[in-house]
């Protein structure tokens, strides 16, 4: 009935600009093929306009690309956003923009590309995605779920743009859906965040094609979806995050 599905959540592709500019969506699925991954997520800072050409490669290659967002917060958190729907990560990353000011400079920060499944550039994203949005931590949990989206908390354990890092505290009455830890916290287990009422997951953040699938989460669950993510992380009828496995 259920299956052990490997999961690595985190991932960006050449529309961030700190991204390899070689993490084509092609690439990225490729990659996580041969890294032994069932689903992956693609998630650029502040946009998702290379979701759509990672599923496409997703289902020639039998991967589940789940569309998705990193979003960040005028409190410098970042807070990653997981649809089952298309339109409603458009409708996510429109009020995003709204909310995000500046220009890209690309000797500065790096490219910003924009590309089909077949890794032809389409064009060049000129908004400033690696800046912070004015929406607040809370205001983009709720963005989000009213989304009908999942809210992931990222690399809590990291000093730069996680909650803990920025705020000092997660707030009891944010409703994150999960708290995400980075691959140093996999290595170095200074704290114990087990105290957290939250499930606690571990993805790679990739912005290198060698990352992806370095540290991964086995969900167990029936199959790799968004529903059943959404399911598991509620621990529903017996589905579990079985382990969290990090590569030596």
């Amino acid at each position: 009935m259920f299956k052990e599905i490997r999961a690595d959540l985190h991932i960006h592709s050449c529309l961030s600009p700190c991204g390899e500019i070689e993490m084509f969506p092609s690439a990225i699925v490729k990659q996580a093929k041969i890294k032994g991954l069932d689903m992956i997520g693609i998630t650029d800072h502040n946009a998702s306009e290379n979701v759509q050409a990672a599923k496409k490669v997703g289902i020639q290659e039998g991967v589940t690309v789940l569309g998705g967002i990193e979003i960040t917060s005028s409190e410098e958190v970042h807070i990653l956003g997981f649809f089952e729907n298309d339109d409603n990560l458009k409708e996510t990353q429109s009020v995003v923009y709204e909310n995000l000011s500046g220009e890209n400079d690309d000797e500065v920060f790096g490219y910003q590309l924009i590309v089909d499944e077949n890794d032809n550039i389409l064009e060049k994203n000129d908004k400033l995605l690696i800046g912070a949005t004015t929406l607040s931590v809370s205001e983009i949990v709720n963005l989000i779920h009213d989304n009908d989206g999942l809210a992931i908390a990222s690399h809590i354990d990291r000093e730069a743009f996680s909650i803990i890092g920025q705020l000092g505290f997660i707030p009891p009455d944010l409703p994150l859906d999960a708290l995400g830890l980075s691959p140093y916290y996999a290595r170095n287990r200074s704290i114990d965040y087990k105290g957290f009422d939250i499930p606690l997951v571990y993805f790679s953040d990739a912005h290198f094609l060698s990352d992806i699938g370095k540290i991964h989460t086995t969900f167990y669950m029936k199959e790799a979806t968004f529903d059943e993510l959404k399911l598991t992380l509620q621990g529903y009828e017996g589905r579990k995050i079985m382990q969290r496995q990090v590569d030596q």
